[in-house]
């Protein structure tokens, strides 16, 4: 951990301007531009919930803020651990020429997925002022899960980046995995529907839907069942464990890199 933090000082410069760059890129040629971080999620929670909110039968006022706490929060997971774990492929004729600690390259995707993801979330402020959704002494606890799953993302992405680079089948994978655990996020279908028929376990072994909830929780308190400080602390407490066997493993593996990209 303290090589981490000494690299991370130490390359500060070198990750803001590789951060830059994918920033840049992402957006290259397109008309919009930066626009689309945020019209992007509005677009996506407008059409399901049209969709969903007629399966549903009954209109709900919040439902929309809903839908994109989910939206936002599984979007930045799975785009953060994709990049991640492709970073070390992609930069393989740099990390040949060029000596600097190899843990940058994940999180440079991370940090640049996570810039996005900060922007995004003015659409659901924009959408909470909207609904007029309900502000308690919880909604300013609303940053918590935000850091929360800033440190899962980036553990599950150094996991990640690591067996890629021995496993190549591993992107194929996580792309079946990230289905699994979308739709045990409960994005865009009710909770309770779930709660009634007796899976809700199925949902809690789900780490991203725990900070959905928590998110939920803070942003709509009204319409979620109550805050559990119990489900803050488990909750934090595996995202930081996540975080901190990321670090090991990467470094651990990270010397053996050179000789299969």
């Amino acid at each position: 951990m303290q090589t981490f933090i000494v690299n991370a000082k130490k390359y500060s410069f070198l990750i803001q301007q590789l951060v830059s760059r994918d920033i840049k890129l992402k957006y290259r040629r397109s008309y919009m531009g930066y626009i689309w971080t945020l019209l992007e999620p509005l677009l996506t929670m407008i059409v399901l919930c049209f969709v969903f909110s007629q399966l549903k039968g009954k209109s709900d006022r919040l439902f929309p803020l809903y839908v994109l706490t989910g939206k936002l929060i599984y979007t930045f997971f799975s785009g953060a651990t994709k990049s991640a774990m492709k970073s070390i492929q992609n930069n393989s004729a740099m990390l040949r020429k060029v000596n600097v600690p190899k843990i940058i390259y994940p999180l440079t995707t991370i940090f640049s997925n996570f810039i996005f993801f900060l922007l995004s979330l003015l659409v659901l402020i924009l959408v909470a002022i909207v609904l007029q959704a309900p502000v308690s002494f919880i909604t300013f606890f609303s940053f918590v899960p935000i850091v929360l799953i800033f440190f899962m993302s980036t553990g599950v992405g150094l996991i990640l980046a690591t067996l890629e680079v021995f496993f190549r089948d591993m992107q194929y994978l996580w792309n079946v995995a990230l289905t699994m655990i979308m739709y045990t996020c409960a994005i865009f279908y009710d909770v309770s529907l779930v709660v009634e028929n007796g899976y809700d376990w199925v949902l809690r072994l789900n780490p991203v839907y725990m900070v959905i909830l928590l998110l939920r929780q803070s942003v709509i308190p009204s319409s979620v069942e109550v805050f559990h400080w119990h489900t803050l602390g488990l909750t934090a407490l595996f995202s930081f464990a996540l975080f901190f066997l990321g670090i090991y493993v990467f470094q651990k593996n990270q010397d053996k890199f050179i000789f299969y990209v």
